[in-house]
């Protein structure tokens, strides 16, 4: 595998050879980390990242996943530049091209990573867009193979909730890239676009992946090894949408009744976070008073559970982030 000068905006710009490397070549980093032997193969490296979108995770990661490996990064967030303001995508992707070796961006448009990669001349990182989650994706691999030691052909994910936006979309390519039994459970408004279904079904047709787009949980989850959510009501959004938005979502919140239904006593729950399943957070306040539930996507009992695995899929985000950079930039 050799991906070095590439870019990472979505996973469809790669074969099923490529995504399974990429998981590979992070289990062999997490293993240098681990041991603490790690080759820094970055060195004298410079990453910048672009955050349009306020970030926890994917930030940490980057700027973590870089400091190991010996690249510098600068941070811009959505005040430090003039990007979309004052200055344009492509221009401003003409002079980052010259500073740095590698650019991640975290933001609301596809278009704009796309562009970032097509006028750099360095390789992108798409960190989110309101399209795709690719590095959310490579993490979710990781944390299936390590918790369900399963190949991944013989792996049923089913995935709860809103199915439409970026992570929705993503966890149907993906999985079926990596020959899953992948099942979106959702209502019919809330399924995945036309689009979506149709790269899934493709790569389908290579790997053998089973995929299953319903609206029946029970159906849905039955034999699951895995069970995914995400949050209903994203940060930003009108609070007029919420009442519809958990109206409709309600009957899809992954709860001790659902694992159940797996039939599956070793299935995991996983969640890309944050995660509203309690009131410790000012949005999930805003949500109870709103709505009256004290959890959404997940209830508390199983987002605590010895079957969560969330907080080893947030770590993986920094092992699977670094094998991006490391094969991009490094070759591997």
């Amino acid at each position: 595998m050799n991906l070095r000068g590439r870019s990472f905006l979505k996973e469809s710009d790669f074969t099923p050879a490529e995504w399974l490397g990429l998981i590979e070549l992070a289990t062999s980093l997490k293993k240098e980390t681990k041991e603490g032997h790690e080759r820094q193969r970055l060195l004298g490296k410079s990453i910048g990242l672009i955050f349009e979108k306020t970030s926890t995770r994917t930030r940490c990661a980057f700027e973590v996943a870089a400091f190991q490996q010996g690249a510098h990064t600068t941070y811009l967030d959505p005040v430090s530049s003039q990007i979309g303001h004052k200055e344009s995508v492509a221009d401003t992707a003409r002079v980052l091209g010259r500073f740095y070796d590698g650019i991640e961006f975290r933001g609301d448009r596809q278009a704009d990573v796309e562009a970032l990669a097509k006028f750099s001349g360095v390789p992108v990182f798409n960190g989110l867009t309101d399209d795709w989650h690719p590095t959310q994706m490579l993490a979710d691999a990781l944390t299936i193979r390590e918790h369900t030691g399963k190949p991944f052909d013989q792996v049923v994910h089913a995935y709860l909730g809103d199915g439409r936006f970026n992570t929705g979309r993503s966890l149907l390519v993906s999985s079926a890239m990596l020959g899953m039994d992948v099942r979106i459970v959702a209502p019919v408004a809330y399924q995945p676009d036309a689009e979506a279904i149709a790269i899934a079904r493709q790569f389908a047709q290579e790997t053998g992946a089973r995929i299953t787009i319903t609206d029946d949980v029970a159906t849905g989850v039955a034999g699951a090894d895995v069970i995914s959510t995400d949050v209903w009501v994203s940060m930003g959004e009108p609070k007029e949408v919420w009442n519809q938005r958990v109206a409709d979502l309600a009957d899809y919140q992954v709860n001790a009744q659902v694992m159940a239904q797996t039939g599956n006593p070793d299935a995991i729950f996983m969640h890309c976070l944050p995660a509203f399943h309690d009131l410790e957070t000012a949005v999930g306040r805003q949500v109870y008073e709103a709505t009256g539930m004290d959890a959404l996507e997940v209830t508390e009992e199983v987002f605590s559970s010895p079957a969560s695995v969330v907080f080893d899929q947030a770590e993986n985000r920094m092992h699977t982030i670094k094998a991006v950079m490391v094969a991009m930039l490094a070759g591997a």
